[in-house]
């Protein structure tokens, strides 16, 4: 959270510092809105504080500032950016923007008048996904083709990274070689890369491509990159389809997250609906919220069937 306070008002980082460090440690997003009471998300819940008993309303030196710091005071270096509508800051965090929209030939060109800030904390929990791993894996030690399904901040990403960074360490107590992973990280939420460098621990043979579409990403690694394993965050798209295809011909195995409740929920989605029926994918991890973010759900298999574990996996 360092990285985050540094870029904060005084009257901001005053306010979170009252925090206890056992709740300051569960902040998910910290939302400023010019002219409207400041949010704190901890495990999604929204809570208003403030300096007084009343909640703590967004000064435009509020806003003034963390646009300065997020910018070192150059508002020109941040033109790709304000493009995409976010800023990837060290640590991996994430800053959404959101404010008067400029548009040419019917593109986004920028944002100006930025007045919407949306600070998503990015925690590493290494570790989460070794449970999975007998589900996951063959016992001659290949990885299956998974994805993992959820609502919003379910935890998807979370637990995408650190079968990630599995996958590039290897196991050795489960036969599980060290194998060379592809990362398409369209939205710097996976590697969290700043200026083309993770930020984040994804182990020793890991390729990143940063702010790469998804569909052509995954069609760069294999011509360039040769990886054993893509992952991939939030597949959704027809080009997505087909390209997961391509890779799957390639030899190449993928890790994948989609938004979702259900399994059935795929069926739905004619952009997803060719994956489904042509089984690409062995495992599907099934997540929700409902006891916080990583609240562990089931796995099913490409018919929809429950497979492993009857016991639960700990939220994070």
């Amino acid at each position: 959270m360092e990285e985050i306070i540094g870029l904060l008002s005084t009257n901001i980082r005053t306010i979170l510092d009252r925090y206890p460090s056992h709740i300051y440690e569960k902040v998910e997003e910290i939302r400023l809105r010019l002219h409207r009471p400041l949010e704190i998300i901890i495990r999604g819940k929204p809570h208003y504080p403030g300096l007084s008993a009343t909640p703590y309303i967004v000064t435009a030196d509020d806003t003034l500032q963390l646009m300065n710091r997020l910018s070192q005071y150059s508002i020109y270096t941040l033109e790709e950016e304000l493009k995409r509508g976010y800023i990837t800051i060290q640590g991996g965090h994430r800053v959404g923007l959101a404010g008067k929209v400029i548009t040419e030939k019917g593109e986004v060109k920028a944002i100006r008048d930025v007045t919407f800030f949306n600070i998503r904390v990015a925690r590493q929990c290494i570790g989460i996904g070794e449970s999975y791993l007998p589900d996951l894996t063959t016992s001659t030690g290949e990885w299956l083709n998974t994805m993992i399904i959820g609502p919003p901040q379910a935890g998807k990403t979370t637990l995408l990274r650190d079968l990630a960074r599995l996958v590039s360490v290897g196991k050795e107590e489960r036969k599980l070689s060290p194998f060379k992973v592809g990362i398409v990280d369209e939205r710097s939420e996976i590697a969290g890369c700043v200026k083309g460098v993770p930020q984040l621990e994804l182990g020793w043979r890991v390729d990143v491509l940063d702010g790469c579409p998804k569909a052509e990403g995954m069609m760069m690694l294999i011509r360039s990159m040769s990886p054993d394993v893509i992952v991939v965050d939030e597949i959704g798209s027809k080009e997505d389809s087909e390209a997961i295809m391509e890779a799957v011909n390639a030899g190449v195995k993928l890790i994948v997250t989609a938004h979702g409740y259900t399994w059935s929920d795929l069926e739905k989605r004619p952009s997803l609906r060719p994956l489904l029926d042509s089984n690409i994918f062995s495992r599907f991890v099934i997540l929700s919220k409902e006891s916080g973010p990583g609240t562990f759900c089931e796995i099913v298999d490409s018919s929809g069937r429950k497979i492993g574990r009857e016991t639960e996996v700990a939220q994070w």
